[in-house]
């Protein structure tokens, strides 16, 4: 396991600042820079996470996800200043961030494509991959995101160079967003190279499905986004289907078992919120209780928390329910919060950080049923009996 030792404590909130501060799609009046986060970081401490997992900060064309300078902070989001005032005001309080950086491509304004298709014999046009046609390749049939040459020294040596500078700035890690599609010795080159200079930062991969332990052997990320776990919590209460969740956590199992602790969920900037995916809303504190009490390094999304709704389309636009603004107030609840959700949250977090050795535990299903189910979480000589009723939308959690 080559993650730092920090990460065993370490609980997220993660939050998509862009939407969180009003500053896309559609900006409104005031100010939506970095700082408005400020005033939320005390209600993190509340909620008993400890760190904040932000998205995209780069300067970028729409979304984030489509960079134009991973250098500079996007103009909407304010500038240096305001990164350094809310790493600062994290500190304060003892959070930890993390950085979500893209580096499998770029966005369709950034100066080294646009000197690409300026002079498609150039220097600039060997940074980006082609296709047979001779076109610049795109991610995912993504017209505005250019895919990036992974094999291109100058390109393995610019991401060394972003990650380096921004753990220079204050940051602790950083989110590999797409890393399922960046070749393994890509990463496995670079990130030795920026522990050399900073041997204390975390890195979390996304990938969608694979073998985890596998993938980190190859690779050197420490942590990887467990989508499979996560589909199977909620697909499991909505069928009533212990027996699928069981198997989503024998495997789950496996992978820390091979010494890696995955990055776990039950909600996130890319998919329908928890809230809107169950069937049943007594479900929700089942599905919670779960990213609680098995291995991980858990993230709860902001909004999550106080049971927010949102139904993620395959449309343009079809995040936007998923990422709304939110109060610049902490004192002013989301549109549609739920005060049970928040107390929900806060109880299961603070049985987690009571017992911080679940972030590698060991867990076993003991029972499974047609409407429950039932697993022992082990470490360090401890353990915890987990029961969830999917009938009665009940939980339990006991010492064993």
């Amino acid at each position: 396991m080559s993650e730092p030792d920090w990460v065993q404590h370490a609980i997220w909130w993660h939050v998509y600042p862009l939407g969180f501060t009003g500053a896309y799609p559609d900006p409104g009046p005031g100010d939506h820079d970095l700082r408005r986060l400020i005033p939320w970081l005390d209600h993190v401490q509340r909620l008993g996470t400890n760190g904040v997992l932000l998205g995209p900060v780069f300067a970028s064309d729409t979304h984030g996800y489509d960079t134009t300078d991973h250098l500079r902070i996007d103009p909407r989001l304010g500038d240096d200043a305001a990164f350094d005032d809310l790493v600062a005001a994290a500190r304060e309080r003892g959070l930890r961030i993390v950085l979500d950086g893209v580096f499998n491509h770029v966005g369709p304004d950034h100066p080294r494509l646009l000197a690409a298709r300026a002079d498609p014999g150039g220097p600039d046009a060997a940074l980006f991959r082609h296709d047979d046609d001779g076109e610049i390749a795109v991610f995912e049939g993504h017209p505005g995101l250019h895919q990036l040459d992974h094999s291109r020294p100058e390109v393995r040596d610019h991401v060394v160079e972003v990650l380096c500078h921004w753990l220079d700035r204050g940051a602790d890690g950083w989110r590999l967003d797409a890393a399922y599609t960046v070749p393994d010795e890509f990463w496995a080159e670079v990130l030795p190279r920026v522990r050399g200079r900073h041997p204390g930062a975390w890195f979390l991969g996304e990938v969608i499905h694979g073998e985890h332990d596998e993938i980190v052997a190859a690779t050197t990320i420490d942590s990887l986004t467990q989508y499979e776990l996560w589909k199977a919590i909620w697909s499991s209460l909505n069928d009533g289907n212990p027996h699928e969740l069981a198997w989503a956590l024998g495997r789950h199992d496996r992978f820390v078992a091979g010494g890696t602790v995955p990055q776990t969920f039950v909600g996130n900037h890319d998919v329908t919120r928890l809230a809107t995916r169950l069937d049943d809303r007594r479900h929700l504190p089942l599905a919670v209780a779960v990213l609680c009490t098995v291995a991980g390094t858990p993230s709860v999304y902001a909004g999550d928390e106080f049971a927010l709704t949102g139904l993620k389309e395959e449309r343009e636009g079809g995040d936007d329910a998923v990422r709304p603004a939110f109060p610049a107030d902490p004192g002013t609840l989301p549109d549609g919060a739920d005060p049970d959700g928040l107390a929900l949250h806060q109880e299961l977090i603070g049985l987690r950080r009571r017992h911080p050795w679940l972030h590698a535990a060991r867990t076993e299903v003991v029972e499974a049923t047609d409407d429950r189910l039932v697993y022992l979480s082990r470490g360090d000589g401890d353990a915890l009996r987990v029961t969830l009723d999917y009938g009665a939308g009940s939980w339990d959690v006991q010492p064993a």
